[in-house]
């Protein structure tokens, strides 16, 4: 930037806030609120125009990685018509319905499975809400446990990869996709273990009803089914280590062998099912698409007006150290997923604090890790909570009558989330061990 502008970063900063937290208030979406408090500073500021808002929204897109966003969307669709979430649903039962709170249990273990699917925790929550909300009702479950269960379940989806986040963290801030592919697996895997171990503690005070356990044959054959729909991930992440493709051409991959096992093998989609796929799939995208562009129009604003210097002028001074820091980090994504979508997020105040975890050492794969899960929190934490928002939404409930049992749940994940800013070998473990395109 040259020369003096109209606007000082503290007026800029307070209009932009002020006018998106003012939006927000009145309840307009979040993708728009971000677009329309860049406005008066574009109009404001000499040098600028409204020109530049279009322009600007319109360079996020110009971008290879974020075309895999569309492509993991659609397998995550082609699958749940396809008839594969079915099979999946099956080999869960088999595995933990003995469990107790088996369907419970069911739906921490899908969710899980899915997530080395679809990428995406807001497809998560509404197709496993569809699934599990009424049959748990049916069973006896309490209608808060099956809501707040299937929601923070669904958040796993955003940690265990291929997760959406991570090609936008990747491509955004220049991190290895692969990288962050195999560094959210552990972290991934250990929230489904404490939410396993929630159910568990849940269906011992509240009596849930536990499933017969499976037989050996049974379960074999519920593997045997299942095992092409599991290849999906191994496809996916294992393109990405042997460096064979890039994470765009996984998920056109991935979409190709999903269509050819739901048409071909399963043969249980037909046209109608695939228009149906088709259009569910545009309609994320947009939404998540869009949510980029303008998110990162209100970031370039940030950078013009070096808004981020300012804001982080003294933090590097505070001495917080690694770990410190770690927690700073975490304690920033926490807050702000709370009002914010993930993806304006990491646009936004990932850039801000990129710089900062770099002054303090942290990898960049352990910054986006500490990123990624605490905003994967925010997707069950009002008042934005948009996976929870969808779950209670299908359920036909207020989302604060479920409030309780989501932070009772979130609990246990808070810990995971300490272990992985205090332990970083776990996030980097898997990736120093296979570092992507090397093997």
């Amino acid at each position: 930037m040259t020369g003096a502008t109209v606007l000082d970063p503290a007026t800029a900063s307070l209009i932009m806030f002020g006018v998106f937290f003012v939006l927000l208030a009145l309840r307009v979406p979040v993708a728009f609120a971000l677009g329309l408090a860049c406005l008066p500073v574009f109009v404001i500021e000499d040098r600028l125009t409204p020109q530049n808002l279009v322009q600007e929204t319109f360079n996020a897109y110009n971008s290879f990685i974020l075309l895999a966003v569309p492509f993991f969307l659609l397998t995550a669709n082609l699958m749940n018509v396809g008839g594969i979430t079915t099979r999946l649903v099956r080999l869960s039962r088999d595995l933990v319905g003995h469990f107790p709170g088996g369907l419970a249990q069911v739906n921490v273990v899908l969710s899980i499975f899915f997530a080395g699917i679809s990428g995406s925790s807001t497809a998560d929550a509404a197709s496993q809400s569809k699934l599990f909300i009424e049959a748990q009702r049916k069973e006896g479950y309490h209608d808060s446990f099956s809501v707040a269960i299937t929601a923070v379940s669904a958040v796993i989806a955003v940690i265990i990869p291929p997760s959406i986040l991570m090609i936008v963290w990747g491509g955004l801030l220049t991190v290895s996709i692969g990288g962050l592919f195999m560094a959210g697996i552990i972290p991934g895997l250990l929230i489904g273990l404490v939410q396993m171990a929630t159910v568990h503690v849940y269906a011992k005070l509240c009596n849930y009803p536990t499933y017969p356990r499976a037989t050996l044959v049974e379960t074999f054959k519920a593997i045997g089914v299942a095992i092409p729909a599991l290849m999906t991930p191994v496809i996916i992440i294992g393109g990405k280590i042997f460096g064979w493709f890039t994470a765009t051409e996984s998920a056109c991959i991935a979409v190709l062998y999903a269509a050819a096992l739901t048409m071909l093998v399963y043969r249980e989609m037909d046209l109608k099912g695939l228009h149906q796929a088709l259009l569910e799939t545009g309609r994320l995208t947009g939404v998540a698409l869009f949510c980029v562009g303008t998110a990162s129009a209100f970031g370039w604003l940030l950078a013009y007006f070096q808004i981020p210097k300012a804001l982080l002028a003294n933090v590097a001074e505070w001495g917080m150290g690694p770990i410190g820091t770690g927690f700073f980090i975490a304690a920033a994504f926490l807050v702000v997923g709370c009002f914010l979508d993930a993806i304006p997020a990491i646009v936004i105040v990932g850039t801000v604090l990129e710089p900062v975890a770099k002054a303090a050492g942290l990898d960049p794969i352990h910054f986006a890790m500490i990123g990624i899960c605490s905003l994967a929190f925010g997707l069950v934490t009002p008042p934005y909570g948009l996976c929870l928002m969808i779950s209670a939404h299908i359920a036909g409930m207020r989302i604060v009558d479920c409030l309780k049992d989501v932070f009772i749940m979130l609990l246990p994940m808070f810990a995971v989330l300490a272990l992985v800013v205090m332990w970083p070998e776990l996030v980097l473990f898997l990736p120093r061990l296979f570092p992507p395109g090397t093997l």
